[in-house]
Formats: structure tokens, C-alpha cells, sequence
């Protein structure tokens, strides 16, 4: 099965006080929070870019909001990064926008945890399945691909909840889909989340806006 090239798309957002891991607002206040988000933001970037980096056939996108073009550019640097505006509207709306053309790969910037290992897993999967699924541990997912256009994982999902996961793979069962799982990790969204990482708590103050 050919599936190159891979289009590897990174959701994120401006560090605005206020307006980024409100979520985490309560423990850290809106600066904290914000600072938070940049620097998981920035790991996940060099995590992907680096992949990137390192396979020819495969794109770098972050699909971007909160700020314009050349503020990202500055903020995460641009080699060999396409940069795209998100569209308005809810999670879905702005998946759909991007799901075309497959292979693609889509992530969020709020897992820690995540590294080459995972990237490069998910890479690979969809050389022999339909669908590869990063599980997160809240009942969500840390990154979804797929090798064809499968509109129907994307639309109408129970976002924000801890159903995405289970609702995921049954969609997929039923369209005879076949589906690689790699390894669970955790999600940084809610304040009890800070406790497995100390070196947020720790570096978050440094991190400058």
C-alpha cells in the first residue's frame, strides 16, 4: 500500500494569556496557563519537526489560530513548516478542513509525553492499516491518522469527552476498518494533570511570553 507522502498536522494555538489551557487556569493562573501551552506547544513542534526532518516524504503543518502567520513564524520558526490558518468554527468543522488529501496524521499539543517513537509508530502503521490512534488516557486520543479520507471518524464526535476513544473504534469496527493502537499516554488539560509532571510546574514560570 502506497500512502506517501504523509501529512503530518499539528492544532495549536497563540500563547494569550486568558485564551490558551484555560483549563489549567485555576491552579497556575491565565500567565501560568499561557506559559504552559507554549512549552508544550514548542516540545511537541521539535518532536515532529524532527521526524519531518528525517523522512523527505513526509509534511509538517500546524494548523494555526490565535495570532497571525508571521507571529507563529517567529515564535516556532518556519523550516521546512507549512503554516495554514485554521477555519472558524467547532473541532470537527477544523478537522474536516484538513483531512483532504490522506494520508494524514493530526495532533494536539497538550500531551507531554509524546515523542519521535510515537510519531514515527504512527507513520509507519498506516503503511499495513486503515486508521492508527494514539489512546489517551482521559478517554480521548492523542493523535488519529488515517491512510483514506474517512469523514465519518471526524464528524458529530463527542468532543471534550471521555466517549472520543470508544466512539472512535466503534466507527471504525463498523466500516471494517482496521486499526493499529499504539501506546497510551496522558493528556495535560486539568489541573490534577500537573502532578505528573513536575518539571512544568517547575520551568512553566520561566518560560517567557
Amino acid at each position: 500500500m502506497n500512502i506517501e507522502p504523509i501529512r503530518l498536522i499539528l492544532f495549536t494555538r497563540y500563547p494569550v494569556a486568558g485564551k490558551a489551557k484555560t483549563r489549567l487556569i485555576p491552579a497556575v493562573g491565565e500567565g501560568g496557563a499561557a506559559k504552559i501551552h507554549k512549552l508544550l506547544a514548542q516540545k511537541t513542534v521539535a518532536t515532529i519537526a524532527s521526524v519531518a526532518k528525517n523522512n523527505a516524504n513526509v509534511d509538517f503543518i500546524i494548523s494555526y489560530t490565535g495570532a497571525e502567520k508571521g507571529d507563529f513564524q517567529n515564535w516556532l520558526g518556519s523550516e521546512n513548516i507549512i503554516f495554514q490558518k485554521q477555519i472558524e468554527g467547532d473541532l470537527s468543522d477544523r478537522l474536516l478542513a484538513m483531512v483532504k488529501p490522506a494520508p494524514v496524521i493530526f495532533f494536539g499539543s497538550d500531551t507531554p509525553d509524546l515523542n519521535r517513537t510515537h510519531v514515527n509508530d504512527a507513520v509507519n502503521a498506516l503503511r499495513t492499516y486503515d486508521v492508527v490512534v494514539g489512546p489517551a488516557l482521559d478517554g480521548g486520543y492523542y493523535l488519529i491518522g488515517m491512510n483514506s479520507v474517512y469523514d465519518e471518524l471526524l464528524r458529530d464526535m463527542p468532543w471534550s469527552s471521555d466517549q472520543v476513544l470508544s466512539e472512535t473504534l466503534r466507527r471504525c469496527d463498523a466500516m471494517g476498518l482496521k486499526v493499529h493502537m499504539l501506546g497510551p499516554l496522558s493528556d495535560c488539560d486539568e489541573p490534577e494533570d500537573l502532578k505528573r509532571w513536575d518539571w512544568l510546574l517547575s520551568e512553566y514560570r520561566d518560560v517567557q511570553l
